[in-house]
């Protein structure tokens, strides 16, 4: 009898033991444990991260960061950090957390467009990704990767095709590149292609033509009778005279892409460099900016007509004046000169 209720109390006894840990195992896993508001918040973990940087960003985001760490390390967490960007909803618990960090990495939309340099090009990836602003233009500009897919410095910008991709934000500077380099082939494709060689242009020039038609208008239903400007000077041998090259022409040679140029002067015409379009015939060396899709296809499906001048339309603003002879263009071209000085815009 008596050994009867020592088994029966031990028995008791294992119990409440089970029962504790059970609550405690119940407590470490599966009871909410974020301290945010927000339906959701994101967690980067950089590359070779550490436990300890990982516990740095949750800490803010937990309610009990120590129940988290005795989970973490029974899951084997702590010796298996991965990089990547994560979510954690609200309300999550401790298990359902470290599932979502140790598998879940999520893509994030990455955009760009406009970009006048491969350093600002650089620098707006870098916000966007792990990858810092350094290493990707040092991996953009690396001589031999541009030698290797027929680039120079000059027309390398033209690689990077504006539009928005997914990529995970622990992307590295030369992963981010040679995707890019990927798409590039696949944007030009053998339409692309053919309609280029149709117009005697290679994908680069086309690229270089595109980047002037992108800076003299903002209108893209606009764009394609400017490429037809520009093509019918090219194709007569006439200067493109084109005011956008006299202005990168200016901030190339200062290294000030900042400043804000609104008109150009007659003494700007007489810049030395081959991005000046009125010294020198043809198309610059390379691009002078980032041309959207837009002004891309602008290029290659231009207008056919016979314009050889343009000027911006004081009466519709945004749009431009075309003309087939230089008298008229003059004409056109008063009218705009006694606007601009009317606005008190010297440069």
């Amino acid at each position: 009898m008596y050994i009867k209720k020592i088994l029966i109390a031990i028995v008791l006894i294992g119990l409440v033991i089970a029962a504790i840990m059970a609550y405690f195992v119940y407590q470490t896993m599966f009871v909410s444990n974020t301290a945010f508001n927000n339906d959701t918040a994101y967690v980067y973990i950089p590359t070779n991260a550490t436990y300890k940087d990982v516990r740095a960003e949750l800490t803010p985001l937990l309610k009990d960061i120590s129940k988290f760490d005795r989970l973490a390390e029974r899951k084997k967490y702590t010796a298996n950090i991965k990089a990547g960007k994560y979510v954690i909803r609200k309300g999550m618990n401790n298990n359902d957390i470290i599932n979502s960090i140790r598998s879940n990495n999520i893509p994030v939309k990455l955009s760009f467009n406009n970009q006048e340099s491969l350093a600002r090009l650089a620098g707006r990836i870098s916000t966007q990704i792990e990858a810092d602003s350094l290493e990707l233009l040092a991996v953009m500009s690396a001589p031999e990767f541009l030698k290797a897919n027929n680039f120079s410095s000059n027309t390398a910008l033209g690689m990077y095709i504006p539009n928005s991709y997914e990529f995970f934000w622990n992307t590295s500077a030369e992963q981010f590149r040679d995707r890019m380099i990927k798409e590039y082939q696949r944007f030009w494709n053998d339409d692309r292609l053919a309609k280029a060689k149709t117009i005697g242009l290679t994908p680069e020039k086309v690229m270089t033509l595109a980047s002037i038609v992108q800076k003299e208008t903002a209108k893209v239903d606009e764009r394609k009778r400017v490429a037809g400007v520009y093509m019918n000077r090219l194709n007569i041998g006439m200067p493109l005279q084109a005011d956008p090259t006299v202005i990168y022409a200016i901030k190339r040679k200062s290294g000030n892409f900042d400043q804000i140029i609104k008109r150009v002067l007659y003494k700007d015409l007489e810049l030395d460099s081959p991005y000046n379009t009125y010294k020198y015939r043809g198309l610059p060396p390379g691009l002078i900016a980032m041309p959207d899709i837009s002004s891309i296809d602008a290029v290659l499906n231009y207008e056919k007509h016979d314009y050889l001048y343009f000027v911006a339309n004081v009466q519709q603003f945004g749009y431009h004046k075309f003309a087939k002879t230089l008298s008229q263009h003059n004409a056109n071209k008063q009218e705009y000169v006694r606007w601009i000085n009317k606005q008190g815009v010297n440069r």
